[in-house]
């Protein structure tokens, strides 16, 4: 039996492609709540970013307008930017 191909996902912030495991999940979860999504497994639905910086701000401009579009969500400004506290913690780690 063959090697499994790992999923591709695209990136919200710069539009280009990579494997799942190379990007960072954003999940809405069945609750509605937005969070970092380390293992990519949970429930929910996901938007996905790179792990760099650079695509980070961008898909946290404007109030995360990029991350709430792909998770069809209103994002307030205070949620964004708790959003964006979490994901640095996680590229940090």
């Amino acid at each position: 039996m063959g090697a499994r191909r790992e999923p591709v996902r695209t990136c919200v912030a710069c539009r280009g492609t990579a494997g799942k495991r190379e990007l960072l999940r954003i999940v809405r979860t069945p609750q509605g709540e937005v969070r970092v999504d380390p293992a990519g497994k949970g429930a929910g639905r996901g938007a996905y970013v790179h792990r760099d910086p650079a695509c980070v701000r961008l898909a946290l401009a404007r109030g995360g307008s990029a991350i709430a579009r792909v998770l069809r969500v209103g994002l307030p400004r205070e949620e964004a930017a708790r959003l964006g506290r979490e994901i640095e913690r996680e590229l940090e780690a």
